[in-house]
C-alpha cells in the first residue's frame, strides 16, 4: 500500500512510502511521515496543519497529532458514530482550506498510475516496491515543478 504527504500549497509530494496493507497501515504510515516533516523543520514548534480522508478519523490518531503538535484538518466521519476532530478544529476556516487542498494528493496517484507505471509493479517485494513508488513520485514532483515554473508568480 503506498502511502504519501503532500504539501498544500503547491501539491508536492514531501514524504512516500510503501507498507504492507492492514487495517491501521494508512495512520501509521502517516504518524512516521509526519514525525519526519516535523523533524525536518527548522523551528520546532511552527505550527502545521494535516488535510485526511475519514479514514484517519480515530481517536488514537487524532490524539497522536495532538501530541505531535499537529492541527488535524481530518474530515468527519459522522456515519453512526461521534467524530474523534474536535468541533473547534472543524468548524475553523483552515479547516475548509484543507478539505479542498487535501484532493491535491490525488494527482500524485494519478500521474503514478497513467505515467509512471506502478498501477501494476513489475518488482517483487516490500523494499522493491517502496524504492520503485518513492521514485515515482519524485519524478511526479518533477514534473509538477516544470508545470509550477511556468504559472506566474501572485502579485506580478
Amino acid at each position: 500500500m503506498g502511502h504519501t504527504l503532500s504539501d498544500n500549497r503547491h501539491g508536492l509530494i514531501s514524504s512516500a512510502m510503501v507498507t504492507r496493507a492492514d487495517g491501521h497501515a494508512e495512520r501509521e504510515a502517516a504518524k512516521v511521515m509526519i514525525d519526519d516533516a516535523r523533524q525536518a523543520l527548522p523551528d520546532v514548534k511552527t505550527a502545521i496543519t494535516l488535510g485526511a480522508d475519514k479514514g484517519y478519523d480515530a481517536h488514537e490518531f487524532i490524539e497522536a497529532c495532538l501530541v505531535m503538535g499537529v492541527v488535524p484538518h481530518v474530515a468527519q466521519n459522522t456515519a453512526g458514530r461521534r467524530s474523534a476532530v474536535p468541533d473547534a478544529i472543524a468548524q475553523s476556516e483552515g479547516y475548509a482550506v484543507s478539505q479542498q487542498k487535501r484532493k491535491l494528493i490525488e494527482q500524485g496517484f494519478g500521474w503514478g498510475k497513467t505515467v509512471g507505471g506502478i498501477r501494476q509493479v513489475m518488482v517483487r517485494g516490500l523494499e522493491r516496491v517502496d524504492q520503485m513508488f518513492v521514485l515515482t513520485m519524485a519524478a511526479y514532483n518533477l514534473t509538477r515543478m516544470r508545470t509550477l515554473g511556468q504559472m506566474p508568480l501572485l502579485g506580478q
